[in-house]
């Protein structure tokens, strides 16, 4: 019995964008950041897994999803192609909201004076991210490919 289920939890790393492919598809693209359980230091804690859609019920659900956002997608596993490379992601058929993201910070007049401790893991999650955001070369380090 061949089977190809996927259930994801994780924080949204990149908001959902829609793009029409050449073929005149609506695709909806968004990714997750997802903790991996255990592991020890100097491990990677964390995967950033990109999520895609075709279907127009749930790209209905994602439109107000926002960064932070706890969120559950199910879906299949698929490698996509096109001239010049590949990517696996989740091909996701139901997605919902678990969580909203917490209030971003306030502005620095707002907020009085600064805690020396805030802000510490929002730096922390950005640190290396390149012109795509966080996380964007983990795709391909995941196949291996340096």
């Amino acid at each position: 019995m061949h089977r190809n289920e996927v259930v994801l939890a994780g924080r949204l790393s990149m908001e959902p964008a829609h793009r029409e492919l050449p073929s005149g598809t609506l695709l909806t693209q968004w990714r997750l950041a997802v903790r991996r359980p255990g592991g020890g230091p100097g491990y990677q804690r964390s995967d950033a897994i990109e999520c895609a859609t075709f279907d127009d019920g749930v790209r209905d659900s994602v439109i107000g999803w926002r960064l932070d956002d706890l969120v559950e997608v199910e879906g299949a596993l698929r490698r996509r192609w096109w001239r010049g490379g590949s990517r696996y992601e989740i091909e996701v058929r139901t997605a919902r909201r678990l969580q909203p993201a917490p209030p971003r910070n306030r502005s620095r007049a707002e907020a009085g004076p600064r805690d020396p401790g805030a802000g510490i893991e929002s730096a922390a999650a950005g640190a290396g991210a390149g012109p795509d955001g966080p996380g964007a070369g983990a795709e391909r380090d995941s196949r291996g490919a340096g």
